[in-house]
């Protein structure tokens, strides 16, 4: 995750300070001169598990090496909810329109300073990928094996609530499938 360096009001060089807050001693990114703070929060992330009639749809990023498979997803803009966000996304990547929506969960992707918020999403349509993914596979939702990770704790969360038992790959698997 890249930090500012520069304070984006005064262009002041950015320090490490430790402040008292309502929580305690933070040590944060501060400007100086005019006292602006680099607050780090998370941002967040909307995620789906797309079905499209008794099967989950999962998709390649472009931008992936090798041949990794997940979640659709996205950032949400501004004056969107939730809702209207994931259903945006999954329109855009894969001109599918949904019929319904059910959270799944809320879940921490600290290693990319992320919350992510996901969805279980009927859809309805047939697949176009747009050119952000150049593939995707259909799975029975049994079939899925949950990556240890990211989304892959809302699968396992959604296919539990299924009365599936989730089935998780390790970290050598996921390595050797390539999966996000």
């Amino acid at each position: 995750m890249n930090e500012p360096r520069f304070c984006p009001q005064c262009a002041t060089p950015l320090q490490w300070l430790t402040q008292s807050e309502d929580s305690g001693e933070v040590t944060r990114l501060r400007c100086t001169a005019c006292e602006w703070t680099h607050w780090n929060n998370p941002t967040p992330v909307l995620a789906a598990i797309v079905q499209v009639g008794d099967q989950v749809l999962l998709a390649r990023n472009a931008a992936w090496p090798g041949r990794r498979f997940a979640l659709i997803t996205g950032f949400m803009e501004a004056g969107e909810t939730p809702q209207e966000g994931v259903s945006r996304e999954i329109k855009e990547e894969t001109q599918l329109d949904v019929t319904s929506l059910t959270l799944v969960g809320v879940y921490d992707f600290q290693r990319m300073n992320q919350v992510i918020i996901a969805y279980h999403a009927m859809a309805t349509g047939v697949v176009q990928l747009s050119p952000e993914l150049v593939e995707y596979k259909l799975y029975a939702p049994q079939d899925i094996i949950c990556w240890p990770s990211g989304t892959g704790q809302a699968v396992a969360d959604w296919q539990r609530g299924l009365g599936i038992e989730p089935r998780f790959m390790d970290w050598a698997e996921r390595d050797r499938l390539n999966v996000e």
